[in-house]
């Protein structure tokens, strides 16, 4: 296999130095990118021309290389519907609309002291943008449920 690759630079690099930087960097991934193939190349600078420019000619069989890390990882699991209900519910405890309601629940904050801490250090407009998180996340997993069973109903034969 035999290639050129052919970047134009600014004959200045002061006035254009955006051009100037994006054609040395084009430059830089195109030899990283041919060395991380097994290729050969060479590379001829001609800044005397009245458009400089480098040429890049490659040479060789690529043998393209695995990139480390490059695997999928997969998903967590899906937030169920009841559990995002459940978060927003204890988010609009800490409101200041509900302190009467705070009173009344000791009993569940007894087995929840950690999430009660978190929530209780919290200032108000961060707790109605959790409240929000929630809520949305709600409705997004409990669309998803739906359309899960839809389409899950729609394939049997």
């Amino acid at each position: 296999m035999t290639g050129r690759y052919l970047i134009y630079t600014p004959v200045d690099s002061t006035p254009d130095e955006r051009r100037f930087d994006a054609a040395w960097r084009r430059f830089a991934e195109i030899c990283r990118s041919l060395h991380r193939d097994g290729l050969d190349y060479l590379v001829q600078l001609n800044l005397a021309h009245l458009k400089p420019h480098v040429l890049i000619t490659a040479s060789g069989n690529a043998r393209p290389r695995r990139v480390a890390g490059a695997r999928r990882l997969p998903l967590p699991p899906p937030i169920p519907p009841q559990r995002c209900r459940e978060r927003a519910i204890e988010v609009e405890w800490f409101l200041p609309e509900n302190r009467e309601r705070r009173k009344d629940g000791r009993a569940y904050w007894a087995k929840h002291r950690a999430r009660y801490d978190e929530l209780s250090a919290m200032a108000e407009e961060f707790l109605r943008a959790e409240l929000e998180y929630w809520r949305e996340l709600e409705l997004i997993s409990g669309q998803r449920a739906r359309s899960n069973r839809s389409s899950s109903r729609s394939c049997r034969f």
